[in-house]
């Protein structure tokens, strides 16, 4: 909860709050459903976390004197910050996290009611480092810390450069 209670701390556009989180923890009733929307590669490592999340956002939101609902333009951006906080706190705490976006989307949204008016982002999975090599061969290579592209890739002074 406490990992929770830190992304609930994250800004957010008109202070909406549009982010919801679905979780299970290994062993409870919904445990199983969740693991197995995952994409099978996923199912092998993050069926021993000890947690899996479920980020989601309602999609809708009431600006200050509107007549009725419309769809939140920064949702998911406001997810995204949200998630980054409870990233931050979980590493903080000791937890590793770890994203995912190789779930099936029909499954997920079918194990958590999802409401039609919500989106699903991401599943993350929380626990401690396992042993490298209890996993299969083909995961093993992945388990170091992946490269970033150089700053002056992602990063540009007034524009986009020229496309060539």
């Amino acid at each position: 909860m406490g990992l929770l209670e830190a992304a609930r701390w994250a800004p957010s556009g008109l202070n909406v709050q549009p982010w919801r989180f679905v979780y299970a923890l290994r062993g409870d009733d919904h445990w199983a459903r969740l693991v197995a929307s995952l994409w099978p590669g996923n199912q092998v490592w993050a069926s021993n976390a000890a947690a899996l999340v479920a980020i989601t956002t309602h999609t809708l939101f009431t600006p200050p004197g509107a007549p009725a609902p419309m769809v939140n333009p920064s949702h998911a951006f406001d997810a995204g910050s949200a998630w980054a906080h409870l990233a931050l706190q979980a590493t903080m705490s000791g937890w590793n996290v770890h994203a995912m976006g190789g779930f099936d989307a029909a499954a997920a949204a079918a194990a958590i009611h999802l409401p039609s008016d919500h989106a699903l982002h991401a599943i993350v999975a929380i626990g401690k480092r396992g042993d490298a090599q209890q996993l299969p061969e083909a995961l093993q290579a992945r388990e170091t810390p992946s490269l970033r592209r150089p700053l002056a890739e992602s990063v540009f002074h007034g524009a986009y450069p020229a496309v060539a």
